[in-house]
């Protein structure tokens, strides 16, 4: 009896990131989940919005880790003078001398979260019971309609191979067209993905961001394979929205864009990212 609650509860905090069972309570419990019933209307807030926060947030990412940057930087001169730049105007208050603003040590992704859209986030066990690993609010407050998380991972198109990456992995997500990203950062699926990334990265320009892999990552959206799904008890309070990276996104913001393509043969560089709000 013990060992049969015990599975009873596994499969309690499995099933609802399990693609046939999500995908069949979509129809069962819409109250539960967000409908969609189309593509073209899985739009909560706009593109343009969501495209405007990534370069929002990953531009002071790399204003604050400029100095590490430099080196690639050199190979775009323009591009960066103009970091050198947004550097000098955030980083330099009226009447404090540059020297002492040089020594100034960067701040940690959380903060930099915080300073930018005006909350972070921390990754930490739920009160939930059965619930595992939760995302949850560290420092200020999301306002309605922020884009609070990204879903990162490998990126499958229907016929491409997942099957013993799915083994036992409760991470999978099913976009609406079929597209499956696997949100992994443990076994098989954290070595795919760092294959994938090692392969894609252009001269000293990483495409993708690894650092999700670990405790601590560069990106502190990346966060989105551990937003917890809601239950009975209480409702959901975001919400997942699909978004494709455009072409024109900057080369050097790509180091923070925490997916990869499995197949290096798709001709866009769009990735579905998850992009979660507060509702």
């Amino acid at each position: 009896m013990v060992v049969l609650r015990g599975l009873r509860r596994r499969w309690d905090a499995y099933k609802y990131r399990f693609v046939p069972w999500l995908a069949f309570n979509v129809r069962r419990q819409r109250r539960t989940l967000r409908y969609v019933p189309e593509s073209s209307q899985d739009k909560i807030i706009s593109d343009e919005d969501v495209f405007e926060t990534l370069l929002k947030v990953f531009t002071a990412l790399l204003v604050n880790d400029f100095s590490r940057q430099v080196p690639a930087l050199a190979l775009l001169p323009g591009v960066q003078r103009r970091y050198a730049r947004l550097r000098a105007a955030g980083l330099e208050p009226a009447g404090s001398p540059r020297g002492r603003q040089s020594q100034r040590e960067p701040l940690s992704p959380e903060d930099v979260l915080f300073r930018t859209l005006g909350f972070s986030l921390a990754r930490e066990r739920s009160s939930l019971l059965s619930a595992g690993t939760g995302v949850f609010v560290s420092q200020g407050s999301a306002p309605q309609g922020a884009v609070v998380a990204m879903y990162p991972g490998t990126v499958y198109r229907k016929h491409e191979p997942i099957f013993f990456q799915s083994l036992g992995n409760p991470f999978i997500f099913r976009c609406i067209d079929g597209i499956l990203i696997d949100g992994n950062d443990k076994g098989l699926s954290r070595s795919v993905y760092r294959s994938c990334s090692w392969r894609d990265q252009l001269g000293p320009f990483q495409m993708s961001d690894v650092s999700w892999l670990t405790a601590a990552p560069q990106n502190p959206l990346a966060v989105g394979q551990y937003v917890n799904n809601c239950s009975y008890e209480k409702a959901a309070n975001v919400c997942y929205q699909e978004f494709d990276v455009p072409r024109h996104f900057p080369v050097e913001l790509k180091q923070y864009l925490p997916n990869i393509v499995y197949s290096h043969e798709i001709e866009r560089l769009a990735v579905c990212q998850r992009a979660h709000r507060f509702v």
